[in-house]
This record gives structure tokens, C-alpha cells and sequence, in this order.
């Protein structure tokens, strides 16, 4: 039995085009588009109509890097694979890219089965996976083309973490060859980690142990001294290179110039970096430690910088690094020792409407928000067209959001699994509203209609965002 929906009236916006139009949905996919009124749009039929006039007609977000039920400084994500999904879903995005973690001693196959296990049947939203490489040697640079093959087609590692996650300058270049030669993308955690321990060590021989320390140690020149020795190492490997949760004014430099050279060097932020700062961090009661997340929360003035990337396109994704810890049995663990808060805020379900606040704002155009949302991150992780536009054939992905909405972030009204929220009390303009996954409806005019198990693994291509 076919299926067929028609999304009437509304503004389609995509990264190109602002057009009202009517969208026909047919079998999970986008039929056709019409301009609205015209013959073509009136002779679309169908079961099911929703009117989207005075609303936007969006493409579904796609976050590229969250951390479901991962583990973490001797507990887990407070968001499960469910309850992540679900919360994205009412934030308006419709896939996220997770992180399978291979352990040190462990092949990346043993990682990538872990986290497949956690997520098949679970998900309301489509999902793929990125691979964690922590342990470089030749059997992992050998499974690296074998994924690649099989649609995971990037690769994390970490300047950070030693002992845990951390990879040399050796093993790092061996993987950015290996990626050159397969045509995976190397997805950079780019912190000195070795400094950074002394400067913990030393900070906390020195009795600073509240959170705001955990900024301070995590120095923003730290930040930009690794992005730089990637982007050095990248270029000798002749590989592209993704710098993960650019933070600080420093490194947003070392990529632009990066990228004025001409080399395939790519950057994200997060919203985390674009609306909070050290002033959290520093927030009393030991409420700062809410703010812990690595890279850290900078000082306000970096925000221009980044806002500055994203327009001129030297950052090309905002994605969450969603990784919810309570506060409550979870933050709680590093009382007394800021090097203990595990690492991570939630924000699954805050990126798109925060986006749209920076549009209301005049940070950003529409079709930039939509670019840096859904687009780029689709073209990045090579899931586009299937994701991340409104245009025939691709997956019907789409949101229908009231841009005039009002609404107050709380985590009283929040579905992500976490007893705060990094944005209690912020006021924003703009609202989910209907959220369609492959054509079903997962939100429903604000009310929850989709099911664990409906999300679907989508292998990956290779990254379509190469010069």
C-alpha cells in the first residue's frame, strides 16, 4: 500500500532556496514540490494533509556528533539510545551520527557491535555511526577500510584524554594516511592533553577544585596549539581533516588560515560555545559544574569569533556533542576535585530552535541556519541528498516550525534523560511543531506519536563536502 502526505502552504527552506511551496510525500520519500496555489501543488492528493500556512517547511536536523549511553569517568550518559532519540525528534532533529568507542586492546569491529547492539531497535530517529580509534596499530588501520566499505566513514581521535582516548602525533598520522588512502575523514579532538594534565595537577596542588577551574586549565592557546599540529599533520598525511567542538577565538584562526591555504579542513561548533561562557562555569553552589564539557566553555568575547566563522563558512556545522551527565549522582562525583566532573552537557533537543534564536538575533540568515544544521553536516558525513534537504527523492525528513512561537527552555518541559538544562530559563522565538521521519509522524502539532524502533541505520558515503 502506497502512502502519501501533502505538506501545504508553508515556507520550504533549504541551504539554497526559500520558496512557498507544497510538498508531496510519498512512501517515505519526497514525491514532487509546487509552488503554492499553482495547478501542479492543487493536484497533489493524498491521506494525509498537513497545513503549514505562516509556518516553516524545514528539512529535519542532522546532528554529527552525540554520545548516547556513552561511558565516561566511571558512569554513562544519562540519555539512552530511546530516550536521546526521542529527545531529538522534539527538537526537530530527525538523524543524529553517534560515536562507537573502540577500547584500548580491542578491535574496532568488538566497538562498532557494542554500539549497534545499544541502538538497533531502540531509536525514533534514523542514526549512523562514527568510529572512536584509541588503540592504533596495523590490525585497526586494516579495519579502518573494511568500515569504510560498510558506510562508517569517519574516524575520531583524541589530543586529549591520555590514558583514556589519547593518540600521539605517530599514531595519529598513521591513521590520517590510512584515511587518505581509503577516503575516510578524520575527525579531530584537538587538545593537548599531556599539558593540560599538568596544569589539573597543578591546580588542584594549589587547592583549586571548583568547577571554573576546569576552564582555566583547559587553556584556549592549548586548544589552538593542537588544532594547528592536526592541520600540520593532516596536510603531510594528504588527508581532510574535522576538527570537532571548536571553541576559542585561537583555533577558529588556525583554521581559517588552514583553509586560505587551500586544505581540506573543516570545522564545527556547538551551541553550548555560541550562548554560554566562563560565567556559568563560574556559577556558584557548585552549580558551574553543570557547564563541564571538554573543550570548556570560554570567555564571552570568543563568541564573535565564532559567530564570524560560521558566517563566513571557516565553520560549516553546528552540531551538540550531546553527552547529558546528571547533576544530581553524576556531576556530584568531582565535588572537591573539578578533574572528576565527568565531561558533557545535554543538548540533543536545544540545537535548532537556538539556531533559530541566532536567526531572530542576526547572527545568521535562514538559509544559513538551515546550511549549518542540516545540509553541511549531511554533505560532511555523506548522507546527502538523502538527508538534510527537501528536494525529490530524498527522505522525508521534515519539520514543520512555527518561527513565532515563544517558548522558555526548561528542564521541567525538556525529554532529554537529565535532571537540568544548560539553558534553564532562556527565552526563544520559534517552535517544533510537526516532525515527519521517513514520512511518519514522530511529533504530531506538539504531541509525541512515533515509537522505539522506527529509526533505521543509514550507512554512510564517503564525505561530500571535498573542495
Amino acid at each position: 500500500m502506497s502512502s502519501r502526505t501533502v505538506i501545504r502552504g508553508g515556507l520550504v527552506i533549504t541551504a539554497s532556496d526559500e520558496i512557498h511551496a507544497d510538498v508531496l510525500i510519498e512512501d517515505g520519500r519526497v514525491a514532487a514540490l509546487a509552488a503554492t496555489g499553482t495547478p501542479a501543488a492543487e493536484s497533489f492528493t493524498a491521506e494525509r494533509v498537513i497545513d503549514a500556512t505562516g509556518k516553516y517547511v524545514i528539512p529535519g536536523g542532522v546532528d554529527g556528533h552525540t554520545h548516547m549511553e556513552m561511558p565516561f569517568g566511571g558512569t554513562y550518559a544519562a540519555d539512552t539510545f530511546e530516550t536521546g532519540t526521542r529527545a531529538a525528534a522534539w527538537g526537530g532533529t530527525t538523524t543524529i551520527v553517534d560515536f562507537a568507542i573502540q577500547n584500548v586492546g580491542h578491535s574496532l569491529r568488538e566497538g562498532l557491535d557494542a554500539w549497534h547492539a545499544k541502538a538497533e531497535g531502540n531509536c525514533a530517529i534514523d542514526y549512523g555511526f562514527h568510529m572512536i580509534v584509541s588503540d592504533v596499530n596495523q590490525e585497526t588501520l586494516k579495519e579502518m577500510d573494511l568500515l569504510v566499505e560498510e558506510g562508517v566513514t569517519s574516524f575520531k581521535q583524541f589530543m586529549a584524554y591520555p590514558g583514556v582516548f589519547y593518540s600521539d602525533d605517530g599514531q595519529i598520522l598513521r591513521a590520517m594516511q590510512r584515511a587518505a588512502d581509503n577516503g575516510g575523514l578524520i575527525m579531530m579532538h584537538a587538545e593537548n592533553g599531556i599539558a593540560i594534565d599538568v596544569l589539573v595537577e597543578q591546580a588542584l596542588a594549589r587547592g583549586e577544585t571548583d568547577p571554573r577551574f576546569h576552564g582555566e586549565v583547559r587553556k584556549a592557546l592549548l586548544e589552538a596549539e593542537a588544532t594547528h599540529r592536526a592541520i600540520r599533520l593532516a596536510q603531510v598525511a594528504g588527508a581532510p581533516l574535522y576538527v570537532v567542538h571548536v571553541s576559542a577565538t585561537e583555533a577558529v584562526a588556525e583554521l581559517t588560515r588552514a583553509r586560505d591555504e587551500g586544505l581540506n579542513v573543516f570545522g564545527e561548533t556547538c551551541p553550548q560555545y555560541l550562548f554560554l561562557s566562563t560565567d556559568n562555569l563560574a556559577e556558584p553552589d557548585f552549580e558551574g559544574a553543570k557547564y563541564v564539557c571538554s573543550t570548556p566553555l570560554r570567555p564571552r568575547e570568543h563568541q564573535a569569533a565564532l559567530w564570524r566563522g560560521l558566517r563566513t563558512n571557516d565553520l560549516q556545522v553546528v552540531s551538540t556533542d550531546h553527552c547529558p551527565f546528571c547533576f544530581s549522582g553524576q556531576k556530584e562525583l568531582g565535588r572537591g576535585d573539578f578533574s572528576k566532573i565527568p565531561n558533557g552537557m545535554p543538548g540533543v533537543e536545544n540545537r535548532m530552535d537556538l539556531l533559530h534564536q541566532a536567526v531572530v538575533d542576526g547572527h545568521i540568515g535562514r538559509r544559513r541556519w538551515i546550511e549549518i544544521a542540516c545540509a553541511s553536516p549531511a554533505r560532511m558525513f555523506g548522507l546527502y541528498p538523502k538527508k538534510g534537504t527537501i528536494a525529490p527523492g530524498a527522505d522525508a525528513d521534515i519539520v514543520v516550525y512555527d518561527p513565532h512561537a515563544e517558548q522558555v527552555v526548561s528542564a521541567e518541559t525538556h525529554h532529554m534523560n537529565v535532571d537540568y538544562s544548560a539553558y534553564e530559563g532562556r527565552r526563544v522565538t520559534g517552535r517544533v511543531e510537526t516532525v515527519l521521519s521517513r514520512g511518519e509522524p514522530v511529533l504530531t502539532e506538539r504531541e509525541y506519536t512515533g515509537h522505539k524502533g522506527h529509526g533505521a541505520y543509514v550507512p554512510r558515503s564517503t564525505c561530500q563536502y571535498l573542495s
